[in-house]
């Protein structure tokens, strides 16, 4: 049987609140039975240093929620579950949610709500240019989300360049929007620095040839008129901020790096 202490650290018991969403006696509770293996209620209340009058309600939440589970008998034991599988059982939750808010999301536009923020929008006071439009996106997924959006909005060409270890990383959204890119006959351009067998891995992975370039940037140009450009460099890639702008100067100055840069190899 696992050694038992009636101490935990502070930063510890933090970490696991934030991580796995409980509170400070559901901390301590856990961490307890996982030090101990199995134990009484009493044994729980001693270790844990939570009151007995609350071990109960306690245990009866973290049952509820799949992190421990009770041993019928006298007299009674509890135990806890693994942690990977409390982590499998939270994502699966987590998944489940998110799938039930994207399905609100989505009728959210069948509501005579959302024609009326579309009227609103339309109406503005004064008309916004296509080119004086330069939105700021920070976060990955964010930023993710708005690549997916305006390749999938191309009608003539998308070129996207990058590194092969952020390609690698956009590959599962790109799945989602490069083969109606084909299906629509768009011309895609892929282009990356990095490892030649790298490149040709991902080349099959995503059903497109990627070329291989040696540009430090990171930009996807769509049509023409207008660009998404990763404003922070490879070595800060989890802080990644983007610049997503309409405008054809822009495109086309990026265009003519790239053309240019091709050349030169």
């Amino acid at each position: 049987m696992k050694k038992t202490s009636t101490v935990f650290d502070e930063n510890l018991i933090n970490k696991v609140r934030a991580q796995f969403g409980l509170n400070v006696y559901e901390t301590k509770v856990w961490l307890s039975l996982l030090a101990k293996g199995q134990a009484t209620i009493g044994e729980i209340a001693e270790i844990s240093g939570v009151p007995r009058s609350r071990i109960y309600d306690v245990l009866e939440s973290l049952e509820k929620e799949g992190f421990v589970v009770a041993h019928l008998g006298k007299p009674m034991k509890y135990m806890a579950i693994k942690p990977e599988l409390v982590i499998e059982r939270l994502k699966t939750k987590v998944l489940k949610k998110a799938e039930e808010k994207a399905k609100i999301l989505n009728k959210v536009k069948e509501t005579a709500e959302y024609k009326q923020l579309e009227l609103l929008h339309k109406q503005g006071i004064k008309p916004v240019q296509p080119e004086e439009i330069a939105v700021s996106i920070k976060g990955r997924l964010n930023i993710y989300t708005q690549l997916k959006q305006i390749m999938g909005n191309a009608k003539k060409e998308v070129v996207l360049v990058t590194n092969i270890n952020a390609l690698k990383r956009k590959a599962r959204h790109l799945k989602q929007v490069l083969p109606k890119l084909k299906k629509q006959k768009v011309s895609i351009v892929l282009a990356a620095s990095g490892e030649p067998e790298e490149k040709t891995n991902i080349s099959e992975q995503l059903g497109v040839k990627v070329r291989k370039i040696n540009l430090d940037a990171r930009f996807c140009v769509v049509d023409g008129k207008e660009a998404l450009i990763i404003t922070t460099p490879f070595s800060k890639q989890n802080e990644d901020i983007a610049i997503h702008i309409k405008s054809e100067f822009v495109a086309r100055a990026l265009l003519n790096l790239f053309k240019n840069t091709l050349k030169n190899e």
